[in-house]
């Protein structure tokens, strides 16, 4: 099995089926954006705390509080998933708004670079839904993170 990610097969096993980070180095930098979502049903109790565009609890506001956890978790991707190469951010935003009965998170990454960015997207997302999750646990546990998914990529061999 090679190593080349656009042949069959996994990008990240070598010819022994062997896990490798794969070697970029002859990739040309391009600009990399992605969009990741997660969303987290919050049950009528948490509904009812919001004021405003945020819900405040006695750990913060809640929204603001996930976004920065979101950024964080993005920047610090590679330290999480084992394959992940060690990126320069040139942009991260993340994006909450309450939707009907959920919190739909949205992580927009951008970078120059040779490989792209969707695990940072998809990192931010998560982490900041959990983050959602975690300050609003103590008016229920009934909150369900729903959905955390790929929105779009741009960039690189293909986009999505």
């Amino acid at each position: 099995m090679s190593n080349d990610s656009s042949q069959q097969g996994f990008s990240h096993l070598n010819a022994a089926d062997q896990p490798v980070m794969v070697d970029v180095s002859g990739k040309t930098d391009t600009v990399r954006v992605a969009v990741a979502e997660s969303r987290v049903f919050l049950p009528e109790i948490i509904r009812q705390q919001f004021s405003g565009k945020d819900i405040h609890t006695a750990k913060g506001a809640v929204f603001q509080t996930a976004i920065l956890a979101g950024i964080m978790a993005a920047k610090k991707t590679p330290e999480l998933i084992p394959l992940c190469h060690t990126l320069l951010l040139d942009g991260c935003q993340v994006d909450i708004t309450l939707e009907e009965e959920e919190a739909v998170v949205r992580c927009t990454i951008k970078t120059t670079g040779k490989t792209g960015v969707e695990m940072e997207a998809l990192t931010g997302a998560s982490v900041a839904a959990l983050t959602i999750y975690d300050m609003c646990k103590a008016f229920t546990h009934g909150m369900v993170i729903r959905q955390t998914r790929l929105l779009s990529k741009t960039g690189g061999k293909r986009d999505f």
